[in-house]
């Protein structure tokens, strides 16, 4: 299981920032300290899934060190996040859907920072999860 380094940011009356220097795109957040290191794992898992359905390569974790090295990261709190081993191979399918539902889908996708593929299975695995 590879852990990628997480940035935490804290700004006064403002909830906890998470960064991902070797995923840039991939953030999250949330009230809590407990809570933002919850929703950044969720965030890597699905950015690393969007990407391997899209066929990218995955960037090998970069160290503390090289991380730290660049000045804009110097005021984040390093943690390390896992990346649990892929669940199944990505399969392309092609599904049909009503324009305006693709189009919030699409929105919501780049609000949250996910790919279109990342999103929908987010949001499968959260109904599916729901419904259990």
């Amino acid at each position: 299981m590879n852990h990628y380094i997480a940035l935490i940011h804290k700004e006064p009356d403002s909830d906890f920032g998470v960064s991902f220097p070797d995923f840039p795109g991939c953030v999250s957040a949330g009230s809590t300290l407990d809570e933002a290191m919850t929703m950044a794992a969720e965030a890597l898992e699905l950015h690393v899934e969007g990407l391997l359905a899209l066929g990218e390569a995955i960037p090998e974790p970069s160290t503390v060190d090289a991380v730290m090295a660049d000045p804009a990261n110097r005021d984040g709190v390093a943690a390390l996040v896992p990346v649990p081993q892929a669940r199944a191979k990505a399969v392309r399918v092609n599904i049909t859907l009503p324009e305006d539902v693709l189009r919030e889908i699409d929105a919501k996708a780049e609000r949250e920072g996910y790919s279109r593929s990342g999103f929908i299975a987010w949001a499968s695995r959260k109904a599916i999860g729901d419904a259990a």
